[in-house]
């Protein structure tokens, strides 16, 4: 007797025989929706980790701890603002079907807010950098959450996990050729006026007025708008659906529908619960993790672009070998290693200091030997990074991979709605409780150590979320 087909809503499970056959894609639509992740990567490297804002707290605010606090609570507004728009959007994504025009109304406000961080000098006021920031980082994450919900219908399911994790370094790569050229051209020493080549930057730039700083918002919005003109011309859209009016009519209604669906599917929803927390400490990793260097060691731009060159070289052969991991051993084995990998680097961080690691058991020699990097706490701390650098990329290529292998090409920009809702609807809680605690022990080291609480509760979640039963595709 015939074995009765899967409920794949029932159980919360989805086999690849459930799915729709993709149409075939040509390599070069593949290849120009992975250089998406090439061109919008370095925004999140020069501009929110390891340039701008450093800059933003060490040296535009009064101190450091006024820095911290301010920059936590620009990205916690931002992540409040995804958290609220982000499932809506991915419902009216699916509705009108196509993605382009979406993608390229949000390249318009992400550019626009980056030109304008030039005018972020010292002694202007913080609230317009912080409005650019916010504007940025929304625009940016709908612009992400419209091309990953195109993946289930280029790729297929069985090469998702490898392609995600191969367009993540590709994204790295991108941030590294980005912030090494600021250094090797932009960038000049404090001390000498010079960049890494030894010649004067260019334009004329002045490292005394921030401007080497400054300049990455442009130079951002510029690498962007050129690189993601193949994924317009050559990666395929989906058809048109209702018109916007209509889809918008529609969305709430598909919005509850798609989480009582939600509710249904256990194993996506606990996956989704447990991305929900840990994710909230990835994104303050990301976001604070350079702000939080830049003011301990009083790193300036070419110190923390050294350092943020250390960890995409990392990263670049973390996503290579996690790819082929992820085909491997499944999605949700790298994302737990990754956990485990920061959780590790995160708890090293924060228990480092002038002297010492791992809050004081360790201590270190205090003595400068010169040139960057010159005390052991701060090559103690790089190593504790290059840990970071390994598993940031992994963490978010495999759980992107895991939603994407879990549902159906017509229904992905609803489900990637709520992923970037599980990424965003608690994200405000890690940056206002670094940024809060941080005020309230007037020290931005305890300030750091409440990401461990998010990385750690999210990795407990997902050990005991069952992953969905895959098959081999026809």
């Amino acid at each position: 007797m015939r074995t009765p087909p899967v409920n794949p809503i029932a159980n919360g499970t989805i086999l690849l025989t459930d799915l729709p056959a993709n149409p075939p894609v040509s390599k070069r639509a593949i290849r120009s929706w992975m250089l998406f992740d090439w061109a919008a990567q370095p925004f999140f490297t020069v501009v929110i980790t390891f340039i701008f804002g450093p800059y933003f707290v060490s040296r535009l605010a009064d101190d450091a701890v006024q820095g911290q606090a301010a920059w936590g609570y620009t990205v916690t507004i931002a992540g409040v603002i995804i958290a609220l728009f982000a499932p809506i959007l991915g419902a009216v994504a699916d509705a009108t079907g196509a993605r382009k025009h979406w993608i390229a109304f949000f390249a318009l406000i992400k550019i626009l807010a980056l030109v304008l961080l030039w005018f972020a000098a010292p002694g202007s006021a913080l609230w317009l950098p912080m409005l650019c920031v916010i504007c940025a980082m929304v625009a940016a994450e709908f612009s992400i959450l419209f091309n990953d919900s195109m993946m289930p219908r280029l790729i297929p399911t069985e090469e998702i996990g490898r392609v995600s994790n191969l367009a993540w370094g590709l994204g790295y790569a991108g941030g590294l050729v980005v912030l090494f050229s600021v250094l090797l051209l932009l960038a000049g020493n404090p001390d000498t006026g010079k960049t890494l080549l030894g010649i004067a930057p260019l334009f004329g730039l002045d490292a005394g007025q921030g401007e080497d700083a400054r300049i990455t918002g442009p130079y951002a919005a510029l690498w962007y708008l050129l690189f993601i003109v193949p994924m317009f011309l050559f990666t395929p859209d989906g058809q048109r659906g209702v018109s916007l009016v209509h889809a918008i009519r529609g969305t709430l209604r598909e919005l509850t529908s798609t989480v009582k669906e939600a509710m249904q599917r256990k194993p996506l929803l606990r996956f989704l619960l447990a991305r929900m927390v840990y994710q909230d400490g990835v994104n303050g990793l990301l976001a604070l993790g350079g702000t939080f260097a830049a003011s301990m060691f009083g790193w300036q731009t070419i110190e923390m672009g050294i350092y943020g060159i250390l960890l995409l070289v990392v990263a670049i052969g973390g996503c290579a070998y996690a790819g082929r991991l992820d085909a491997q051993l499944g999605s949700k084995s790298v994302v737990l290693i990754s956990l485990l990998l920061l959780v590790v680097a995160t708890l090293g961080i924060v228990s480092t200091g002038p002297g010492y690691s791992l809050f004081g058991w360790v201590s270190l020699s205090t003595a400068d030997s010169g040139g960057l990097f010159a005390t052991a706490a701060e090559k103690v701390y790089i190593g504790f990074g290059l840990l970071i650098g390994i598993a940031f990329g992994p963490v978010q290529a495999s759980s992107r991979a895991y939603l994407a292998r879990s549902v159906r090409a017509d229904e992905a920009g609803r489900y990637f709605g709520l992923y970037a809702l599980s990424g965003r609807a608690t994200a405000f809680l890690a940056p206002m409780a670094v940024a809060s605690l941080t005020l309230y022990a007037d020290s931005a080291r305890i300030g750091m150590s409440a990401l461990l609480v998010f990385l750690v509760l999210g990795l407990v979640l997902l050990l005991k979320t069952p992953y969905p039963a895959m098959r081999a595709s026809q």
